[in-house]
């Protein structure tokens, strides 16, 4: 232990807060609320997620980093144990032995709430004695889940039972953690923000692209509802994005079938109607898109101003009398 604060102390000391620093941080910071961290085993993703009857909870709370490991640091919140904590985990320290470090080095560690997981699934939490009740945590296998300000001491305790009972993707089951703590009443003081990170198991050294769930709620009344709605739309466009680099390698069936798949989960976005039809054009499969093109045009004329736009950067044949085609369309009476 003596070995771990000493080399905190003596790699990261501009990182490290001050005790009259970490008080004063404390007391404009006091993010009571529930949270998850979680590793799927099956493709090594790492993730956490988080609700909160305060402003912007994701902005401090939520920390991960592909093929490193995820933080949740909350209570009277230190933001720098997510910075500290994924360093010391991508220097080498398991995901225990960086907490342990930095809970020792931390004279306001009895009043944090911290989870640390690592790209291994190896997982510790903290829970300080002056958390305002109820407060508490779980440790399970690839995950922790932990409550403090909470309605009753229920909430941790369900959050866990939904993880290990809930299916799908990693996002899904802390999703439907989440969902439970609320059902079991959540933070005693209502709801405000909420916020998801998901990173892939292993880093491709772009951070941009290892990030497949990044989603805040800042401030709703529902905000729970919200994340969800926009964890779905987050895998329409996962989808849009896995369509249009099918396009790129040429392979026109995969991609159709990813864009088929983003129109079933949000069938009322034009945006992802239209670009499905731009890319059966390219196909040569011209009467197929027209039904699209009449669907999207009829909700929004822009859109046909916008496609002759659309030659010139290469994005549609050179071939005016299609374009003409296609165009009419947005005249035609429904």
């Amino acid at each position: 232990m003596k070995k771990l604060v000493t080399l905190i102390i003596t790699i990261f000391p501009a990182l490290l807060l001050t005790a009259t620093q970490a008080k004063a941080q404390s007391d404009l910071r006091p993010v009571h609320t529930y949270s998850i961290v979680a590793r799927d085993p099956q493709t090594g993703a790492l993730g956490v997620a988080v609700q909160s009857h305060w402003f912007s909870v994701g902005s401090n709370v939520v920390w991960a980093e592909a093929g490193v490991g995820a933080v949740a640091t909350q209570s009277f919140i230190d933001p720098s144990y997510g910075k500290l904590g994924l360093d010391l985990m991508r220097a080498g320290r398991s995901a225990p032995d960086a907490l342990r470090g930095l809970i020792a080095a931390d004279e306001g560690r009895d009043v944090r709430q911290v989870a640390v997981i690592d790209f291994e699934g190896r997982v510790l939490a903290h829970t300080g004695k002056n958390c305002i009740q109820s407060a508490g945590h779980i440790i399970g296998k690839n995950f922790s889940v932990q409550a403090n300000l909470m309605f009753s001491e229920r909430v941790w305790p369900a959050m866990a039972e939904a993880f290990e009972n809930a299916k799908g993707d990693l996002a899904e089951r802390m999703m439907a953690a989440l969902e439970a703590a609320e059902s079991v009443g959540g933070d005693i003081r209502g709801r405000q923000s909420a916020a998801m990170i998901v990173v892939s198991g292993k880093s491709t050294g772009r951070a941009w692209a290892d990030r497949i769930v990044d989603l805040r709620v800042d401030d709703h009344t529902e905000p729970l509802k919200e994340l969800r709605r926009l964890l779905n739309l987050q895998r329409a466009y996962n989808h849009m994005n896995a369509g249009d680099l099918a396009v790129e390698q040429k392979d026109n069936e995969r991609a159709l079938r990813e864009y088929s798949a983003a129109a079933r989960l949000v069938p009322d976005n034009v945006e992802m109607v239209y670009w499905h039809a731009v890319a059966l054009v390219n196909m040569g499969r011209v009467e197929e898109s027209l039904s699209l093109f009449r669907r999207v045009f009829a909700a929004d004329k822009n859109w046909a101003t916008l496609t002759p736009r659309l030659v010139k950067s290469g994005l549609l044949p050179d071939d005016p009398k299609l374009i003409e085609r296609i165009v009419k369309l947005a005249g035609e009476k429904r």
